[in-house]
């Protein structure tokens, strides 16, 4: 998923920063509320944070320009939103790009929107509607983990297709060859990610409960967390 520097024409690169701008800027505020009427939680946002940059720190080489890994953003977004989970994956890719040459400054903003954005906010939405359809916790931590993931390689398959369209078939032709990639490996990796991210939230939900009950992830309670 992070794509390497240099790599994305100027003006593709300066737009995904551009459009990735305003929704740091509504995550940083969503952060400081809830951090505000909720100090105690700054440990957890901590962990979080460092399950994010440990999974996406562990990275597989790509012929397309980028990368494969786990993202580690959908525990975030489950424990605090997805708002609040931009400006923690901004700092977690900016440290990557400068500490271990994952990715780029250059093409900061577009990695930012395929993994601090889009995953986060399909995570969220993705357990949400899991809640609603009466699914258990782990089926939906599992469906959100994953399917988060699988997003922000989508995203980055149509990031690297819209720079790069195949000469005969266009932006779609590059789109299939880039998702056709990423597919081989993302896919259980993804998996991978969602049975990891169950074993964290039902290990916190069982020796940290009294801290996570006013927390999105712990809305499902009763025969739910079976």
């Amino acid at each position: 998923m992070h794509i390497m520097e240099g790599f994305l024409p100027p003006a593709h690169a300066l737009g995904w920063a551009a459009v990735s701008v305003p929704f740091l800027a509504v995550g940083l505020r969503s952060m400081g509320r809830d951090l505000q009427a909720h100090p105690e939680r700054r440990m957890l946002l901590g962990v979080a944070a460092a399950f994010a940059f440990l999974l996406s720190a562990l990275k597989l080489p790509s012929v397309t320009g980028s990368c494969s890994h786990p993202t580690g953003v959908g525990l975030g977004a489950l424990l605090f939103g997805p708002a609040a989970m931009v400006p923690v994956g901004f700092v977690v890719l900016l440290f990557q790009a400068l500490l271990l040459a994952h990715g780029g400054l250059t093409t900061l903003g577009a990695n930012v929107f395929s993994m601090a954005i889009v995953g986060p906010f399909v995570s969220y939405g993705v357990f949400r509607a899991a809640a609603t359809l009466g699914l258990s916790r782990s089926v939906a931590v599992f469906l959100a983990a994953c399917l988060g993931d699988l997003a922000t390689y989508v995203t980055t398959s149509v990031q690297l297709a819209w720079a790069f369209p195949d000469p005969v078939g266009g932006i779609h032709a590059s789109f299939l060859k880039f998702a056709g990639i990423f597919a081989l490996t993302q896919v259980p990796i993804a998996i991978s990610e969602g049975l990891l991210t169950v074993l964290v939230v039902n290990a916190m939900a069982r020796f940290n409960a009294h801290e996570l009950r006013a927390l999105p992830v712990m809305a499902l309670r009763g025969r739910k967390e079976a």
